[in-house]
């Protein structure tokens, strides 16, 4: 043998063969599935982001009922308001169709010359038993 003849088997030789040429296949697959897996999580956390977006919003809603009837207070110079006042602040809390809060209700509690207006709501995408609750407490001097 000569050397060329080495040379030109040895070339033959490093060739990928047909069971390396598959290997890319796999290889592809494997990306996919892990691409997929990535989707999958960022949809989730969407979802998530969402929950908390909606979640704020009915917090700063609350508050703003809150103050709605507390602004009430102060420009009558007390913490004791009609009843049909209340029990229209309470329609509006409880009607989210007019800026009010999913299953929300209102209470004020009057002691001395302090109220106390609570706010609790339930959002749909709660559990039966989780609330959401706004608290505070106007004073009258």
């Amino acid at each position: 043998m000569t050397r060329g003849q080495n040379t030109h088997s040895a070339a033959a030789k490093v060739r990928p063969g047909p069971r390396q040429r598959g290997m890319s296949m796999i290889e592809v697959l494997i990306v996919v599935v892990l691409f997929s897996f990535g989707l999958l999580g960022m949809v989730g956390l969407q979802a998530r982001a969402t929950q908390s977006s909606v979640g704020a919003e009915d917090s700063n809603r609350a508050a703003l009922l809150a103050n709605e009837l507390a602004t009430q207070m102060w420009s009558s110079n007390s913490v004791v308001l009609p009843a049909a006042t209340i029990a229209d602040w309470n329609t509006r809390v409880a009607d989210a169709s007019v800026q009010g809060l999913p299953n929300g209700v209102g209470a004020v509690a009057v002691a001395a010359n302090v109220a106390r207006i609570t706010i609790t709501w339930r959002a749909p995408h709660m559990v039966a038993g989780d609330t959401r609750r706004y608290v505070t407490e106007v004073l009258i001097p």
